[in-house]
């Protein structure tokens, strides 16, 4: 017996021009500017920037993005670069209210993965998947595909545990050629997987790319989420530690400890972390038009690639 559809999400209002003031939309969060948005505006400007034919990366970004941020002024610049950046975790969320930001809400990755591809079943945006342990991208695209009937997704690939060389990238540019998706989400950790969406975005033949962080793990339960009011109260942090305390346990206490550090005196006008003055995305083309991907002609459903067809 075939299950009823879901109702269909309402119409989406144009993606507003970029401005020129960067503090106008941003929180400055130790000299990230972190977007003051919601899940629902998050997914919208995903879904209008792929409408629109845009090229970009998105950066899904908390207290670890902030501090890696902090160590390495060129990751600061790939996250000021992007063409979205979420507030992933309540302390960049507390720091955009504290700044005037009152609508800000976060913007779990796993979240917004899950939203965007909901949506898609209406819209017809195709996913590629990057990422993951050996087996995890075949794992999360049956998931996908059991819980949002009419999904797209068109190719997955798992990297290895070091740089591509020259054969693989050859190899990966090739297959998201023949896949064309609309969106590669990209399942590696901060600060790996911004740092190769950024060397990527303008090479491979794709509008979008989402660095998701754990989200591939935690969509095929090989992570735990935590529950709501752990993650309302900015304690997600503990209960990944606990599930993960080796792996863990520097990334949050240390970078914790740092953060509250830097930031206190942030707040109180000791210290000064400008943002830039360009807007994210528009010193290295984020927000040009993709004019011949946008013109590109959808395949019929006889034509579909054959990654879509299981």
């Amino acid at each position: 017996m075939s299950s009823a559809a879901p109702d269909a999400p309402p119409p989406f209002p144009p993606l507003a021009p970029p401005t020129s003031n960067r503090a106008n939309s941003c929180a400055n969060v130790l000299g990230v500017g972190i977007h003051a948005i919601d899940l629902p505006a998050a997914a919208t400007l995903i879904e209008k920037a792929v409408g629109e034919g845009r090229k970009g990366y998105v950066c899904v970004t908390g207290v670890h993005g902030v501090m890696e941020a902090q160590r390495d002024p060129e990751f600061r610049k790939i996250l000021n670069r992007a063409l979205l950046v979420a507030p992933d975790g309540m302390p960049t969320v507390w720091v955009g209210r504290l700044q005037g930001k009152s609508a800000m809400q976060r913007v779990f990755g796993p979240d917004l993965m899950m939203e965007v591809c909901r949506r898609s079943a209406y819209t017809g945006i195709r996913h590629f998947l990057y990422g993951g342990n050996p087996g995890i991208v075949d794992e999360l695209s049956a998931t996908l595909r059991c819980k949002i009937p009419g999904i797209r997704i068109v190719g997955t690939f798992t990297p290895p545990f070091r740089p591509l060389d020259a054969s693989e990238q050859l190899w990966l540019e090739k297959r998201i050629e023949a896949a064309l998706p609309d969106i590669v989400w990209v399942g590696l950790s901060t600060p790996k997987q911004e740092k190769f969406m950024a060397a990527n975005f303008q090479r491979l033949p794709v509008k979008l790319m989402i660095g998701v962080g754990a989200a591939f793990d935690i969509h095929t339960g090989h992570i735990r989420d935590a529950p709501q009011w752990i993650k309302n109260a900015g304690l997600q942090w503990a209960h990944r530690l606990c599930q993960e305390p080796g792996r863990l346990w520097k990334r949050y206490l240390v970078n914790n400890s740092f953060f509250l550090a830097a930031l206190s005196l942030q707040l109180i006008g000791l210290r000064h972390y400008p943002l830039p003055p360009t807007t994210h995305g528009s010193s290295s083309g984020v927000l040009q038009k993709q004019a011949k991907t946008s013109l590109r002609v959808r395949p019929s459903a006889g034509q579909e690639s054959s990654a879509e067809q299981s």
